[in-house]
């Protein structure tokens, strides 16, 4: 029978998780392909030893045995950051490998690159895993859905950033406590600023509208927003409204223009996105044919993720089986026909706004924030006051009608500006009903 040799670099929680799908699944990915996965190689500099299972596959500290391997099919890259991640996947294609990464952060910010040497060398890059963790994201959206134009894409892409929201929401638990407690599940990282901020999410986005436009996006197109300044306080009204808050990645395709953000969003109790909570994931486009789509699963760890590595596994060792390496190109358009991208300024973008405004409790304080929101042309739509000071600030809730960010952004520094107002405004923007 015929084989597809397979070298992994890193041997941590996802490349372990791919040695032991590829280890407990084998006689069922032989029947599917025809042919026998097999794991020479893994190179690691920390690991001294392999568990029994994988006693036939040689343990080595240097990448380059993999990429001067002529046995080796396939390079699976599972270190994470920029570097030596980037050189690695480079070498291997340069040395005629088909590679598979895991990496959004190396993808979102090199991928042209890395992209582009691949066709040069005519080897296949697989990255299932990179969005969405055990989801088939990428393929649906490679494949699946390639006979719609995208017009939309929303998703809760990372599992701490929702399981600190989540349990924000069912407890009412702090901030800084929900996120210690993650760190001690091991949900979150000792430094968590990619998942809380964003900056994951927005690696993720950046990936799925390369793929879904045809457009070279990266992550210097995604403005980025976190959720550390999400309060109890906010959680509770958003709930009285109706909504609930959650960290999206939001993309809508104006045709000359699209749309490129990750912030946190009040989504209605109604929209599909509301219901996703703890760590999963779910990510929701809609196509001008299919309609809505949205995709749910575990975002991370170590089974699902090797699943999805094992995955692309299978998909280029099907190509190279049947002599059609880059049947479907990297990101669903052929190569010359891939764009530069046009992204929406945030300033242009419309939406409806929730304000939690610290203020003293006293005389003219509502009717200057009001003057100031009419002012800048904003429409509100409700008011509630929460608390009642005695010499101690309040917060004043507004609720507004759809409104031009750059207005909304003038009014805030006017806002923030006043004596009487004492801490920075917090502003969530508000995922429309028919969105």
């Amino acid at each position: 029978m015929k084989k597809i040799c397979v070298g992994i670099i890193g041997f941590g929680t996802v490349g372990s998780g791919l040695a032991q799908a590829l280890y407990e699944q084998k006689e069922r990915i032989k029947q599917r392909m025809g042919a026998e996965v097999v794991l020479t190689h893994i190179a690691d500099i920390s690991a001294t030893s392999l568990p029994e299972q994988f006693s036939d596959v040689i343990l080595t500290k240097d990448a380059n045995d993999l990429f001067t391997n002529p046995d080796i099919d396939i390079v699976v890259e599972l270190i994470g950051g920029m570097e030596p991640a980037k050189t690695f996947l480079l070498k291997a294609i340069a040395n005629g490998k088909h590679v598979i990464t895991a990496n959004k952060a190396l993808l979102s910010v090199h991928g042209k690159e890395i992209f582009e040497a691949a066709v040069k060398q005519n080897v296949e890059v697989g990255f299932e895993a990179s969005v969405g963790g055990g989801i088939p994201v990428i393929k649906a959206l490679k494949e699946g859905l390639v006979a719609n134009r995208i017009n939309s894409i929303k998703g809760i892409m990372n599992g701490t950033g929702n399981y600190i929201l989540t349990q924000m929401t069912d407890h009412g638990t702090p901030f800084a406590e929900v996120l210690k407690t993650a760190q001690e599940l091991g949900y979150a990282e000792a430094d968590p600023t990619y998942d809380v901020e964003g900056i994951d999410t927005a690696h993720k986005l950046a990936i799925l509208m390369s793929i879904a436009y045809g457009l070279n996006v990266n992550l210097d197109h995604i403005t980025t927003e976190g959720i550390s300044n999400i309060e109890p306080v906010d959680i509770n009204i958003a709930r009285e409204f109706g909504y609930r808050i959650k960290l999206l990645a939001i993309s809508n395709n104006h045709g000359d223009h699209v749309e490129a953000r990750v912030h946190p969003t009040m989504v209605p109790e109604n929209h599909m996105l509301a219901t996703v909570n703890g760590a999963f994931n779910a990510i929701h486009f809609n196509g001008d044919t299919v309609t809505d789509v949205m995709l749910y699963g575990p975002g991370a760890g170590m089974r699902p993720t090797g699943s999805a590595v094992a995955a692309d596994v299978v998909d280029i060792g099907r190509n190279i089986l049947a002599g059609a390496v880059n049947r479907v190109p990297a990101l669903s358009y052929q190569p010359e026909f891939m764009k530069e991208p046009k992204i929406t300024p945030m300033g242009e973008l419309s939406c409806p706004f929730y304000f939690r405004i610290t203020a003293l409790d006293q005389p003219g304080v509502l009717s200057d924030i009001a003057g100031i929101f009419a002012k800048h042309n904003i429409s509100i739509k409700s008011v509630v006051q929460k608390g009642r000071g005695q010499k101690e600030p309040v917060y004043i809730v507004f609720r507004t009608h759809v409104a031009l960010e750059a207005d909304v952004i003038a009014a805030i520094a006017e806002i923030d500006a006043l004596e009487t107002c004492t801490a920075p405004t917090i502003k969530i923007r508000v995922l429309s009903e028919n969105e």
